[in-house]
């Protein structure tokens, strides 16, 4: 299964090269290429990816990686292997968690009071914990090893930008909330039309575990890091072993999903051919019905042995 290189695609790998602290500048490269330069982002901090409900029954959440930029902007990045029903469901579920952690606790009244002097009036608000609802922009970027199935037509339309809209005027009604979709499926750019950091980014994602070697056009200073850090090699023995294991899962997952999408193909293929076969013996007794010889509808509608024999039958 290994290569020289690590798959992205595996929990172990994926979090191993984006979501550690010495290669936090890699995904801090990788964002700002998917963020095409609408926002340009200078450094980030790694957070816990473990989210908690507000209180003990709720849900929580656990993230691939969960940052925050310079200016407190919360960044949630995602590496998801296959489609799940609920997909979109889940993701805008994540992004309420920085969403809701934004809101500030009450101050204790009593152990504060001293501050509330040296407060001008304008302030009080805040110093008393009543929450003024400025919030900090938040981006969940999905790396899909799928295809939304609303889109599966459309080949050269993978990546998705996601903002609330006013439906009416076609023009972004909130733009603290963003939605980052890449469908790598459809990524079919070779290393000659790499042109700009998100292809470059996008292409050494999806072909990092067949490469055996860096591609010239990834020759950018962060690719460099970027490429030796995957090295397999590199790799302790205690990482190696872990990441083994999350290589032989994400080959197993790999292996169910392409076992029930051939059933289900073969199933599909079964109940059509069952259907056309049924709509053929009906259009052939119409045909008897009125009065059109037995061989000519055998001839003329291909009817198997069975079906003639089932249309002489009285």
């Amino acid at each position: 299964m290994s290569g020289r290189y690590i798959n992205p695609y595996t929990d172990f790998g994926f979090k191993y090269l984006f979501g550690t602290e010495p290669n936090k500048d890699i995904t801090l490269e990788l964002v700002n290429a998917l963020l095409q330069g609408k926002e340009v982002i200078k450094s980030l901090t790694l957070l816990p990816t473990e989210q908690l409900g507000d209180t003990k029954d709720d849900r929580r959440s656990v993230f691939d990686i969960y940052c925050e930029n310079e200016q407190g902007d919360k960044i949630i990045i995602e590496m998801q292997k296959a489609d799940q029903q609920w997909f979109k469901d889940r993701s805008v579920y994540y992004s309420s968690f920085p969403i809701r952690q934004q809101g500030e606790k009450r101050w204790n009244s009593e152990s504060h009071q001293a501050c509330l002097d040296d407060r001008v009036v304008t302030e009080l608000d805040e110093v008393k914990g009543q929450w003024r609802f400025g919030l900090k922009a938040v981006y969940t970027i999905g790396i899909l090893d799928f295809v939304f199935d609303e889109d599966k037509d459309d080949q050269e339309y993978y990546h998705h930008v996601v903002k609330l809209m006013d439906v009416e005027k076609k023009t972004v009604f909130y733009d603290k909330l963003t939605y980052i979709y890449l469908e790598m499926p459809k990524f079919q750019k070779t290393e000659d039309e790499l042109v700009t950091m998100t292809d470059k980014w996008l292409y050494a994602l999806k072909h990092l575990p067949d490469l055996l070697e860096r591609p010239k056009a990834l020759q950018d200073r962060i690719f460099k890091k970027f490429f030796d850090v995957a090295e397999i090699a590199a790799l302790s023995k205690e990482e190696y072993a872990k990441y083994w294991e999350s290589e032989k899962v994400y080959y197993d997952n790999d292996g169910a999903i392409r076992t029930a999408e051939a059933k289900g193909l073969a199933k599909g293929r079964a109940e059509g051919e069952a259907k056309r076969a049924k709509e053929r013996l009906a259009n052939a007794k119409a045909l008897l019905d009125n009065g059109v010889p037995l061989e000519v509808i055998v001839k003329s509608l291909h009817l198997t042995d069975d079906e003639a024999a089932t249309l002489s039958c009285p």
